[in-house]
C-alpha cells in the first residue's frame, strides 16, 4: 500500500510539473515571436525533473532512516527492566514487537507491554509515513514553482535536459560496472580464504571430488578436485551445442532466406517463445519426459543410458538455447547487404550456392560470436542440470551416465545449514570464480571475433 501511494505521488508530481512547464513555455511563445530556444516538450521535461529530484531525495532519506528510527521508537516504549537487557535478549525483544506490529504471531504469546509497544509502533509508522509523503509533495511543489519561474524564451531547456539524461546514463553505467566489480571482489576474497585450506594445484588439477565435513580452522578434509566438475560442465555444454547449433542455424537460414514474410512473422515469435520458458520448467520436462524417453531408446538400441545423465541435460539445454542462436543468427544474416546476394545470383549461382558461398561467409564472424555467447549461456545454466544431470561428480566418458557440473556443486555446497567460514562452503566461491572466468573468456572471445573479422559494407 505504501509503495502504491509513493508511486502515485511521484507520477502525479511528474504529470503536474510537466504540464506546468509546457504551458508556461507555450504562453511565452507569442511574446517572443514564436522563437523559443527549446520546444515546449523540453521545458515540461525540465520542470518535471526539477520537481522530481527533491521528492526522491526526501523519500530516499526516509528509506535509509526508517529502520533506525523505528528501532529507537521501540526502545523508548520498552519497560526499564526490558530495556536494560543485554544485546541478544534486547534484539529478541525488539524483533518480537516488530512481528506483532506486522501481524505475525510470536512464540509463547505476547506480553501486555509488547502489544502496547506494537500498537504505538504502528501509529508511529503511519504518522511518519504521512509526514514523509507530505514533505516529499511539499518540496516537489516548491521545486516545481521555482523551475516554472526560470522558464524564459531563451532558456536552454533542451541542453539542460540532455545534460541531466547524460549524467543519468553515466550513473547507470557506473552502477553496472561497480556491481560487476563487487561480485568479482567478493568471489575473489572468499576464494582466497578457501585456498588457505586447499592448495590451488590440488583444486585445479585434482581428479576426485569428495568434500569432507571438518570444522572451521582444522583443515579442509576430503578432496576438492575441480576436473570432474569441469568435465561434466563441458560435456553437458557440448551436447547442448550439438543440438542447438544445427537446428538454430538452419532455422535462421530458412527464416531469413526462404520463408515468406507472413510465415516468418508467425514462426520466429513462436521459436522465441522457448526463450521465455523458465529453466525450472525445462528441468522438470527433462526429468519426467526426456530422461525416461532416452533411457527407453537406449534399452532398445542396447546402449547404457540413464534417465538422469549428461545426455538428458544436454539435449534439453540445447532445446532451450535454440531460440538464442536462431534469433541472433537470423539478425546477423539479414544484415548481409542484398547487393551481394543479387550479384551472386546474377552470375548464375543458385540460391543454395549463394547462401553457402556468399551469405554465410559474410555473416560467419557474427554467427561464431553468437555461438560463443550461447556456449557461455550453457556453461552457466543451473536448474536443468540440477534436475537432469544426476549429480555424480566422477570423470566419465559415457554421456549416458550421471555427471555433476560446477553450477550444481555450487548449489549443493551452499544449501542447508552450513558454516560460511568452512572450506565446504568457501569452495562454492572458488567454483563461482572459475565459472565467471570461463564465461568472461568466452564473451571476450566472441567480441574479439566479431570486431576483428566482421565485414564492413558501404
Amino acid at each position: 500500500m505504501n509503495a502504491t501511494i509513493v508511486a502515485g505521488l511521484l507520477l502525479a508530481l511528474i504529470a503536474v510539473a510537466y504540464r506546468a512547464g509546457w504551458s508556461r513555455s507555450v504562453s511565452l511563445a507569442p511574446a517572443a515571436g514564436g522563437r523559443l530556444h527549446s520546444r515546449p516538450v523540453y521545458h515540461g521535461a525540465l520542470t518535471a525533473l526539477w520537481a522530481l529530484a527533491p521528492a526522491l531525495l526526501v523519500l530516499s532519506l526516509w528509506a535509509l532512516l526508517a529502520d533506525p528510527a523505528s528501532r529507537a521508537f521501540i526502545l523508548a516504549q520498552l519497560p526499564p527492566d526490558v530495556a536494560a537487557l543485554d544485546g541478544p535478549k534486547l534484539e529478541e525483544a525488539v524483533r518480537r514487537i516488530r512481528q506483532i506490529e506486522s501481524g505475525l504471531g510470536v512464540a509463547g504469546g505476547a506480553a501486555p507491554f509488547e502489544n502496547a509497544a506494537a500498537q504505538a509502533l504502528a501509529e508511529f509508522r503511519t504518522l511518519a509515513f504521512a509526514a514523509v509523503v507530505a514533505a516529499a509533495a511539499g518540496t516537489g511543489a516548491l521545486a516545481l514553482l521555482a523551475a516554472r519561474r526560470r522558464i524564459t524564451a531563451r532558456l536552454r531547456a533542451r541542453n539542460e535536459v540532455e545534460r541531466i539524461v547524460g549524467w543519468l546514463m553515466i550513473a547507470c553505467s557506473v552502477v553496472a560496472i561497480l556491481t560487476t566489480a563487487g561480485i568479482v571482489a567478493s568471489l575473489l576474497a572468499e576464494a582466497v580464504r578457501f585456498f588457505t585450506f586447499v592448495s590451488p594445484a590440488d583444486f585445479f588439477l585434482g581428479t576426485v571430488w569428495r568434500p569432507g565435513f571438518s570444522t572451521t580452522g582444522h583443515g579442509a578434509g576430503g578432496e576438492y578436485g575441480l576436473l570432474p566438475l569441469l568435465w561434466g560442465t563441458l560435456m553437458v555444454a557440448a551436447i547442448a551445442m550439438l543440438v542447438a547449433l544445427p537446428i538454430g542455424l538452419m532455422a535462421a537460414i530458412y527464416l531469413s532466406q526462404y520463408a515468406r514474410p507472413k510465415l516468418r512473422n508467425a514462426v520466429k515469435p513462436a521459436i522465441e517463445v522457448l526463450a521465455g520458458i523458465p529453466t525450472i520448467v525445462y528441468g522438470f520436462f527433462a526429468l519426467v519426459s526426456v530422461g525416461p524417453f532416452l533411457a527407453s531408446a537406449g534399452t532398445v538400441l542396447g546402449l547404457p543410458i540413464r534417465a538422469t545423465s549428461a545426455l538428458t541435460a544436454g539435449v534439453v539445454m540445447g532445446i532451450m538455447i535454440i531460440p538464442f542462436i536462431s534469433s541472433l543468427s537470423d539478425d546477423i544474416i539479414r544484415q548481409v547487404p542484398k547487393g551481394l546476394r543479387d550479384g551472386s545470383l546474377g552470375l548464375g549461382a543458385t540460391q543454395s550456392e549463394t547462401i553457402r558461398r556468399v551469405v554465410l561467409p559474410a555473416a560467419l564472424p557474427g554467427i561464431v560470436g553468437a555461438f560463443l555467447l550461447a556456449v557461455s549461456r550453457a556453461i552457466g545454466e543451473t536448474m536443468i542440470v540440477v534436475l537432469a544431470a544426476g549429480n555424480s561428480p566422477f570423470l566419465r566418458l559415457n554421456p549416458g551416465e550421471p555427471v555433476s557440473t560446477v553450477t550444481v556443486t555450487i548449489v549443493n555446497q551452499l544449501t542447508g545449514d552450513t558454516d560460511f567460514a568452512s572450506p565446504q562452503s568457501l569452495v562454492a566461491f572458488a567454483l563461482g570464480l572459475t565459472l565467471f572466468a570461463m564465461t568472461l573468456v568466452l564473451n571476450v572471445a566472441a567480441l574479439y571475433i566479431v570486431r576483428r573479422y566482421r565485414e564492413q559494407y558501404e
